[in-house]
């Protein structure tokens, strides 16, 4: 069975085909991330004219990539929530046009479900429903959610912990913005942080400054709970770089700055992955999950995946970086698991920028 998913919840107009929910044959994604780097952040109003603008060509260039023509697809799926309105009514509209036009099934897909499916597109040997096997302890990190799911089958699921105020990506594009550098923040953070690995690392010692930098960040470990709190360490991070002259942008650069944004990039990296890692790992022992399962760009950072993989005693599904980012792939790989159980949408579907990760098992 081919899918055509469609992903439109942001910045990324993304058009995937996947075939029986497993086997990958396009992925293409027309990211705005050049767009909304001068402003520092995504704005809905630009984001939605420009998906406008993306969609044909996406759409076009995932079939070319496929091989294949809307004659051959035998369903259409799209995320219907949770993500900007504007943005998301650009992708409903699409799916349901192409829907109606072809008299194919719609199916309407969760976000955040979809970045969960994203580990069943990795290889046809690797499925996650026979081995490791459920129940799965899932994290869904990105710009807007922080979410510990666990997963009980397909359809089956439970919110387990979120967070309480900034996701891991927004927390990684304030403290981007504040360290002066771009947007998205998670790649930048990791850039900066990685750039110390190449550097002398007694080039600046001695210095107090440098060495105040590179003290630990706080880490919110709200006991007892599997919640995510990321403010405080952001706010600690915002009086860090102060202490050190970095906030606000001195007008000119010493010859220590690029090290002094090093090391707090690096603390401030540190402090979320040992959190993120933490929790992911204690939900798996206290639900007697068999596997781990992350998604969400968030989960494409390289400092995370490798503290996942050293650090876990269960096997851990990552998809590759291209696929835990907004895609359309792994919308269609979700809706072949609903369209098996009978969940199809039809032309009253609308958006839900609020749309929760509900348990329907």
């Amino acid at each position: 069975m081919l899918i055509l998913g469609i992903e439109t919840s942001c910045d990324e107009t993304a058009v995937g085909i996947v075939e029986d929910g497993r086997i990958l044959h396009s992925n293409v994604i027309a990211s705005q991330a050049g767009l909304h780097a001068a402003h520092g952040g995504v704005v809905p109003e630009l984001a939605s004219r420009q998906h406008i603008r993306d969609m044909e060509p996406t759409l076009r260039r995932a079939l070319s990539d496929a091989g294949a023509t809307l004659d051959r697809v035998d369903a259409i799926a799209v995320t219907h929530g949770p993500g900007l309105a504007g943005a998301l009514i650009s992708g409903v509209n699409t799916a349901k046009s192409l829907s109606l036009a072809l008299n194919l099934p719609l199916v309407g897909v969760n976000h955040l479900e979809g970045h969960i499916y994203a580990a069943w597109l990795e290889a046809a040997a690797l499925a996650p429903s026979e081995e490791p096997g459920f129940p799965l302890a899932c994290l869904v990190a990105s710009g807007g959610h922080t979410d510990l799911v666990l997963m009980e089958g397909h359809g089956d699921y439970r919110l387990v912990g979120r967070t309480r105020d900034d996701a891991a990506g927004e927390a990684f594009d304030k403290a981007a913005r504040v360290l002066g550098l771009g947007f998205p923040g998670g790649p930048e953070i990791q850039k900066a942080a990685q750039a110390l690995d190449d550097a002398d690392p007694h080039a600046h010692d001695g210095d107090e400054t440098v060495t105040q930098a590179a003290a630990p960040l706080p880490r919110a470990w709200m006991r007892n709970t599997l919640d995510f709190s990321f403010s405080g360490v952001k706010t600690a991070l915002l009086h860090r770089a102060q202490d050190v002259g970095l906030y606000p942008p001195p007008e000119s650069e010493t010859a220590n700055t690029e090290r002094l944004v090093s090391h707090l990039a690096r603390e401030f990296q540190e402090s979320l992955v040992d959190v993120l890692a933490a929790k992911l790992l204690a939900m798996a022992e206290q639900y007697g999950a068999r596997g781990l399962v992350l998604g969400g760009g968030v989960t494409a950072n390289a400092r995370l995946r490798h503290r996942i993989l050293s650090d876990s005693p269960l096997p851990a599904l990552i998809p590759r970086p291209v696929l835990c980012t907004d895609n359309g792939a792994m919308i269609a790989a979700a809706a072949y698991y609903q369209y098996q159980r009978g969940e199809m949408a039809d032309m009253s579907l609308d958006v839900d920028p609020s749309l929760p990760f509900s348990h329907r098992g």
